[in-house]
């Protein structure tokens, strides 16, 4: 389907590709991997750009239709519906023909044709698409320009899975959608009877929907088969085996040269000696491929808070007196809350968190919070709050005014902006060292609660698991929003669903989620049916992540070691004959302290022994 031949790319002075090649089959689901810079949207275009071109690198196969969403669908009149039809144009042309013909066997080829291409179905399967994408059944009647830039994206994602193209082509897609949108894309890649090309940072579509992993590094391409957990496991072996041969080939030279080292001068070895000069200088360098370094990221833990941080009690949450977006929102926050916030777009989630973070006022109900607890709040909005024409620098500086430049640049370094960075404007900064910025510009104030809304959609996988251990490490409460089931799963103890104006805790998780709504398979009405007895269920029984449950575990652990190290030491002392009649007051206290080191224990060992039973539960 797709051939790469010795593609060889600059930007300026800087290479991207250098005789770079690749081969993908037809029917092939492949995920396009690689740092954030390396190249991989621009592939994308060139891809787009060079097919057909005489002696292109780029060839796809003969006849072949390629489909990409270039941009988003135009602020026009025409309805949604309409503007996705309209991308197959074969069916549009037929359709409009259908109407005019007048020729007995041209109306009979029209709808022979219509029948072959499943053109009598096609609003069905359009409409099908935009529901799974999360538009309502009543938006697709309206006119595009009353929709914003992101869900006119949507539509034009919808149009091109709609047209269903031999090549499908798509950079990102995930992030216009929710949580839902993305589990729906999900299923309806995998079962794509095409092939795609996909670039994705959400490592559990590459994980459920691709056949093959394209990894770009090092200017070079290479095809994997399977998955993005495949690949790392791979890529794992093969650094471990470079790294292996390495240390044999070092051994090899470094024996080498010790015998010429000892024989060089002598003239009765000297021919073996220049024997071995030779050999050395033959041999390559094995190279160990060198794992790029990830900045991580970093929350500094609050101080302690009785829970709970924020209670809502009988909240009607929104924008306008009268017309609460949320009704009668009754939830609690505490201090070691784990929280993912979940529901399709538009239903409330972002009014939720700012209502909790005190951002947004109430309508009705009361709102309760710690008078000490500090509310980390980070949105995407907020890319747009930083100052264009001003450093990082000077952003840092707001934090802390009284402090010396050196003592700035350090806690800018920390944030993960070196010397190289700090000075830079940050309108030249990348999304993702947006996201860093402001992320670092809010882990100064030490919040007690990280509210997180969609915070990696500019991020690239490794940046996503640094999140994701930084989030794990830190000690306050976390709200999240995010598209992203990975990170969801990874962080999640306790699920809320807000759906039709109303905001509760979920009985489930994640995967009971995205079997909802893929059962639901989104026609309205039946959606409708399952959230609302998912809804009428009573309060959840929390299940943990994986995450979680293993830190449970290692916490139990060196509770378990700490106890019985005590123990031992207890023991020790109690086991002098003379202790009673030297110091009974000492002896007596031992005894005291070896009973609570006792119950210490049996309640580290209990501990231990829930959590590995959960973790045998969650895999």
């Amino acid at each position: 389907m797709l051939e790469i031949s010795d593609l060889t790319y600059r930007i300026g002075a800087r290479p991207l590709f250098e005789n770079a090649n690749a081969f993908i089959a037809e029917g092939w689901k492949v995920g396009l991997v690689g740092r954030n810079g390396t190249g991989k949207s621009t592939l994308l275009r060139l891809i787009r750009e060079e097919v057909g071109k005489p002696n292109a690198s780029i060839r796809v196969r003969r006849g072949a239709r390629m489909g990409f969403v270039a941009q988003e669908a135009p602020q026009v009149d025409t309805p949604l519906l309409d503007l996705v039809m309209a991308t197959d144009a074969e069916l549009t042309s037929l359709l409009a023909e259908a109407e005019t013909a007048t020729d007995p066997q041209r109306i009979a080829d029209i709808h022979t044709r219509l029948a072959e291409i499943d053109g009598y179905s096609a609003e069905a399967r359009a409409s099908a698409i935009m529901i799974g994408l999360g538009f309502e059944q009543d938006d697709l009647r309206r006119a595009a320009r009353e929709f914003s830039g992101g869900w006119r994206m949507r539509a034009a994602l919808a149009g091109v899975l709609f047209s269903q193209p031999d090549l499908l082509v798509l950079d990102e897609p995930t992030n216009y959608l929710d949580l839902e949108g993305a589990a729906w894309l999900e299923e309806y890649l995998r079962d794509y009877p095409h092939t795609v090309v996909c670039v994705s940072h959400d490592r559990e579509m590459l994980n459920r929907s691709v056949t093959h992993i394209l990894a770009l590094d090092e200017k070079k391409l290479e095809v994997f088969v399977g998955g993005y957990d495949a690949y790392l496991k791979k890529k794992a072996e093969r650094i471990a085996l470079a790294t292996g041969m390495k240390a044999k080939q070092d051994a090899q030279k470094a024996h080498l040269q010790k015998f010429i080292d000892r024989f060089r001068a002598k003239a009765s070895k000297a021919r073996q000696a220049q024997s071995r000069i030779k050999q050395l200088e033959k041999m390559q360098d094995i190279a160990v491929p060198l794992e790029e370094r990830t900045i991580p990221f970093h929350f500094e833990d609050p101080t302690e808070l009785a829970s709970p941080l924020v209670v809502l009690d009988e909240c009607d949450l929104g924008y306008v007196a009268g017309k609460p977006v949320l009704k009668k929102v009754s939830l609690r926050l505490d201090h070691d809350d784990r929280i993912v916030i979940i529901g399709p777009n538009g239903q409330g989630k972002t009014t939720l968190v700012k209502s909790i973070a005190a951002r947004l006022p109430l309508l009705a109900g009361k709102r309760v919070a710690s008078s000490k607890a500090v509310m980390g709040y980070f949105s995407q909005d907020q890319l747009d709050e930083l100052r264009e024409g001003e450093t990082v620098m000077e952003h840092v500086r707001d934090l802390e005014h009284d402090w010396a430049p050196p003592k700035l640049r350090s806690l800018a370094a920390r944030m993960g902006f070196g010397v190289e960075k700090v000075d830079t404007k940050v309108q030249n900064l990348s999304g993702g060292e947006k996201v860093r910025l402001l992320l670092g510009l809010m882990a100064h104030q030490k919040p007690h609660v990280l509210i997180l809304d969609e915070p990696t959609s500019h991020l690239d996988i490794d940046s996503r698991e640094a999140l994701i251990h930084a989030i794990n490490e830190y000690e306050g409460a976390v709200l999240l929003i995010t598209h992203d089931i990975y990170l969801a799963e990874a962080c999640a103890d306790r699920l809320w669903l807000v759906y039709h104006g109303r905001a509760r805790q979920y009985d489930g998780d994640l995967e009971d989620y995205r079997k909802l709504v893929a059962a639901a398979d989104r026609p309205a009405s039946e959606d409708d049916k399952h959230v609302a007895a998912v809804m009428e269920r009573a309060e959840p029984r929390p299940k943990s992540s994986k995450y979680t449950l293993q830190r449970k575990l290692e916490a139990a652990e060196t509770e378990i070691e700490q106890a019985q190290a005590a123990l031992a030491r207890i023991d020790a002392a109690l086991a002098d004959p003379e202790l009673f009649n030297r110091d009974r007051a000492r002896g007596e206290s031992l005894l005291k302290e070896r009973a609570h080191a006792a119950t210490a224990l049996a309640k580290a060992e209990a501990a231990w022994l829930e959590a590995s039973e959960a973790m045998d539960g969650a895999h």
